[in-house]
């Protein structure tokens, strides 16, 4: 009986260090909650937005083709691919011209038959000419052979611009590069048949860059051409100026927009592939309100917004020193910054970064 009891003892006495080591642990998590690091800033006004305008676009070639042939015929080669840099004359593509060379050889024979026809009708009008000279012929026989002379030659020069719309038509069958630059799309291959009109490959002129931005009705007339124009490419995360270069006068087929041309100077041209997304700050008159915002609206790093479902929100610094997730509405997006038109006042602080994850009533410290 006693060896039972000092054993139950023991038991017991175990069992309660534990549980007093497990009650101690927790303690001592909860007592030890990190903070987090974090990086604040203040929110500014968007003074920016009172001046410019901020539109869309896509880096384009300056100049480009879409290269086709008037002719049916099966691909018989295909000289070059996508990525490729050709020059001016380059033989791109060859299509089959067996049935083109074959009607070539007939207008040659036809050209040969009324050249030998022309010579006969020559003779003829040389002869009865000198004979009406000698009063040997009459007239009604000389301009019988006369326009039997003409007929001769309308003949030959027929069956030669037959021989010509045959070489013309031939020259379809050999794609040669209208000018310098790099193949971006090639939508057929070697023994595809190709259709008269269907573009077989796309030529841009490598070097050359453009923006292309449609423009609001309201204000395409703050729009003047040599204007400089910040452009914004975030694939590449570099802003560079640029200057307006051409103004469309119609907006006939663009749905109410115009369509104005920004030149991207060569030095600026490293990195740049047509069809990357632009953002561009267009110069406006200061008194037009282009945004359609508010005097409280203030720019934040996008790098800032948290996004969950369909709202989005950033985090500010509560009075208790712990992280505070608020939600706002944006508007426009200008280059690496965004703006908030509800949500967040200026010169509010709110977080930048952390150093690590950020959650609502996560206490966190400001770095100095």
């Amino acid at each position: 009986m006693n060896k039972n009891v000092k054993t139950t003892t023991v038991m017991l006495v175990m069992t309660g260090l534990f549980f007093s080591a497990c009650s101690s642990n927790e303690k001592k998590q909860e007592n030890t909650t990190a903070i987090l690091p974090v990086e604040v800033k203040m929110a500014l006004p968007n003074a920016a937005t009172q001046n410019a305008l901020s539109l869309g676009g896509q880096i384009e070639a300056v100049q480009s083709a879409n290269i086709s042939t008037r002719v049916m015929g099966y691909i018989t080669s295909m000289k070059v691919k996508v990525g490729d840099h050709v020059t001016q004359g380059q033989l791109l593509a060859t299509i089959s011209n067996q049935d083109m060379l074959a009607k070539r050889a007939q207008a040659d024979a036809m050209i040969a038959e009324a050249e030998a026809a022309l010579k006969n009708a020559q003779k003829d009008y040389d002869r009865f000419t000198a004979l009406y000279q000698q009063q040997s012929a009459s007239a009604k026989e000389l301009d019988n052979v006369t326009l039997q002379y003409n007929a001769a030659k309308s003949r030959v020069d027929a069956a030669r611009q037959m021989r010509n719309e045959v070489n013309a038509m031939l020259a379809y069958t050999s794609l040669i590069a209208p000018f310098s630059g790099v193949v971006t799309q090639k939508m057929a291959d070697a023994g595809s048949m190709a259709n008269p009109g269907m573009p077989l490959l796309t030529i841009e002129k490598s070097g050359s860059f453009q923006v292309s931005i449609a423009v609001p009705e309201s204000q395409i007339n703050n729009m003047h051409m040599g204007n400089v124009v910040p452009l914004y490419i975030q694939a590449i995360n570099k802003t560079i100026k640029g200057s307006i270069t051409q103004l469309s006068q119609s907006a006939q087929y663009t749905g109410g927009q115009y369509i104005v041309k920004v030149a991207i100077p060569e030095n600026e041209k490293t990195g740049l592939y047509a069809g990357m997304y632009v953002t561009a700050q267009l110069p406006v008159k200061q008194t037009t309100n282009v945004l359609n915002t508010s005097n409280d609206a203030v720019m934040v790093p996008v790098s800032a917004i948290f996004y969950k479902d369909e709202l989005t929100g950033l985090y500010t610094v509560s009075a208790n020193h712990t992280a505070l997730l608020r939600w706002v509405r944006l508007g426009k997006q200008m280059g690496n910054d965004v703006e908030v038109l509800s949500g967040l006042s200026k010169d509010e602080p709110f977080i930048l970064s952390a150093n690590g994850k950020l959650a609502d009533g996560v206490p966190v410290k400001e770095i100095k």
